[in-house]
């Protein structure tokens, strides 16, 4: 029975490295064609839901960058490899609740949801009292689906231009999600209208560090890139389908 397990866990870690290397030469690929370099698009492995044992099998091939949309897991994976005196760049991509904050402050490499100005004073808070300077992207809603957390476009301008009241916060872009459509070319015009206001930003108020976009999932990220993405939250195209 030991053999058996055994025999069935590298299987595991052989599908999901073949799965992940196809991926990663896909998104090479893509930047090429959209005249991008490859380096200039980077896989943000989403987590949620898969054991350690699987994320070994990726981290085995040198990945840095994982994401978490659930804190009470992602602190419970952070700590399992902080143990193994192991430390990755981990990425909370989900809802992020302002109690939860305090949890992930100093520990996590950036926080993609930051979806409401009360969020970021409590993330700016957090910081201080940890002295550390947290990495954030603003997600805003471009669809404006009532579905979706994020500031609506009309609203970044004008709290960027407080970023003086956030001195323990690096504003780095915007995190965007489309809706899910059968047909992935649908979410072009979002993807477009995030990377255009993204520039604006930048440009207009003098912030070049502000030039990532967290944006395309395992159903859209080619169309993503070709739009202009930097940050590509995938899970099931490496790991598969999601346990329940």
């Amino acid at each position: 029975m030991t053999a058996l397990i055994a025999e069935e866990d590298k299987k595991r870690e052989a599908e999901i490295q073949k799965a992940y290397k196809t991926l990663q030469e896909d998104i090479r690929q893509s930047a090429i064609r959209a005249g991008r370099p490859a380096e200039s698009v980077r896989l943000i492995a989403v987590t949620k839901n898969f054991d350690t044992s699987d994320i070994d099998a990726i981290l085995a091939l040198g990945h840095k960058d994982l994401g978490e949309n659930r804190v009470q897991e992602m602190i419970g994976k952070i700590d399992h490899y902080a143990e193994q005196k192991q430390f990755y760049n981990w990425h909370m991509i989900g809802t992020l609740q302002r109690n939860k904050v305090r949890q992930i402050v100093g520990r996590v490499a950036m926080i993609h949801s930051v979806d409401s100005l009360r969020l970021l004073k409590e993330i700016e808070k957090r910081s201080a009292q940890a002295d550390c300077l947290t990495e954030v992207l603003l997600q805003v809603n471009i669809s404006r689906e009532e579905s979706k957390h994020g500031f609506n476009t009309e609203e970044i301008a004008p709290l960027l231009q407080k970023r003086e009241k956030f001195p323990h916060i690096r504003f780095r872009g915007l995190m965007t999600m489309a809706p899910h459509y059968d047909d992935p070319e649908q979410t072009r015009p979002i993807f477009k209208a995030a990377r255009l206001l993204q520039e604006k930003l930048s440009s207009d108020l003098n912030l070049p560090d502000f030039d990532q976009l967290s944006m395309g999932m395992t159903n859209d990220y080619h169309q993503a890139i070709e739009e202009g993405s930097t940050m590509l939250r995938v899970g099931s195209a490496i790991f598969g389908s999601r346990y329940q």
